[in-house]
């Protein structure tokens, strides 16, 4: 029965999300800078559920345990993927601010060549902090038990488990989210600022539905997962943490990205528009 949810989860997030890359790149209407992000958000997410849930299935129908190295490699990619979505989702946030913002400037300032960069930007910064995350948690030494009380290999659980001095991996933590958390949600939330005070100005009601349609979607998602962040990180440690932690943890790697696809197909008008065009 575990098994058949896992499979269905997974199933419904790869195809969700490989429906959405195949729109975009099928249909010419939406090869613009907010769906070229929405098919690197969509890949990401490919990719961020394949390293945890296909493993969790056969660990729950084999009933078999993680080996060190392939737990230390599932972390990196996890920490990896995770961070690389709130990056994904910042440049995303600034393209909506350019757009409802600076309508007259969009085409210049967000194009071909920006997006690229921005986008190879996200995914290749953030190995620079996880690499040496990585390489310090894999020397990490585990003395009473080297069961870890997760479903898959996160940092957290494993700095818990551990009987050496995690300080340095620590201040490596803290500096990663000073440099690119901090920034990432305060440049988000500058974005969405900016953009609502512009969608209230606007004088007429069409115009502000039109305008507020456009970043509606991303804004559901970065609300998902920076409450999910939140939750797991900015809370106060009690005896059920490990066990609410695995909750929320399985939003994150799983029902989110599994959400993704499907609030961008209800939401976005130019999303449902392609579907139709595919089934007919």
């Amino acid at each position: 029965m575990v098994g058949a949810f896992i499979l269905t989860l997974y199933l419904t997030c790869q195809s969700g999300n490989m429906l959405i890359i195949s729109l975009i790149y099928r249909d010419l209407r939406l090869h613009t800078p907010m769906y070229f992000f929405l098919s690197n958000l969509s890949f990401l997410d490919i990719c961020y559920t394949s390293v945890t849930l296909p493993k969790l299935l056969a660990m729950v129908i084999n009933g078999r345990g993680i080996s060190f190295e392939e737990c230390l490699a599932q972390c990196h990619f996890v920490l990896s993927f995770q961070s690389t979505e709130y990056l994904l989702l910042t440049v995303m946030a600034y393209d909506r601010f350019v757009a409802i913002c600076r309508p007259l400037h969009y085409l210049l300032v967000m194009n071909n060549n920006i997006c690229v960069a921005l986008s190879l930007f996200s995914w290749i910064i953030i190995h620079f902090f996880t690499v040496p995350i990585t390489v310090l948690i894999s020397t990490l030494k585990f003395c009473s038990s080297c069961e870890i009380d997760h479903f898959y290999c996160d940092v957290m659980p494993l700095l818990q488990l551990s009987c050496s001095d995690i300080t340095r991996i620590q201040v490596v933590i803290f500096t990663a989210a000073v440099l690119l958390g901090i920034p990432c949600f305060f440049l988000t939330l500058t974005s969405y600022i900016f953009i609502i005070r512009n969608i209230i100005n606007i004088r007429s009601s069409k115009g502000r539905s039109k305008a507020f349609s456009t970043c509606s979607s991303h804004l559901t998602i970065v609300t998902l997962l920076y409450l999910v962040l939140f939750s797991l990180y900015l809370r106060p440690p009690s005896e059920t943490f490990l066990d609410d932690g695995k909750v929320i943890s399985l939003l994150n790697v799983a029902v989110i990205p599994m959400l993704n696809p499907i609030i961008y197909s209800l939401r976005n008008k130019d999303v449902k528009q392609a579907l139709k065009k595919v089934m007919r």
